[in-house]
């Protein structure tokens, strides 16, 4: 009778092993990956305060090439 206990358990476990596990391995990592794909709400945040500094520098260097074009025309040429 142990015998055929412990021949039920090894059958259990290795069907677990070769059917059961595999799947929810793959099913596990499928849902991690699905919900590490795009940017988080932090991470939008920061880009969005990115873009609004980096048109504020633009609008600083087209500023600053105006005054000095007005005052130093040449002053691209020069090496």
């Amino acid at each position: 009778m142990s015998t055929t206990v412990f021949g039920m358990m090894t059958a259990m476990a290795i069907v677990f092993m070769v059917i059961v596990l595999p799947i929810w391995l793959f099913l596990h990592y499928l849902t991690r990956m699905k919900k590490n794909q795009g940017l988080s709400k932090e991470d939008e945040a920061i880009l969005s305060e990115l873009w609004q500094t980096s048109v504020q520098m633009n609008k600083r260097i087209e500023t600053l090439e105006t005054i000095l074009d007005q005052k130093h025309p040449n002053w691209r040429n020069r090496s």
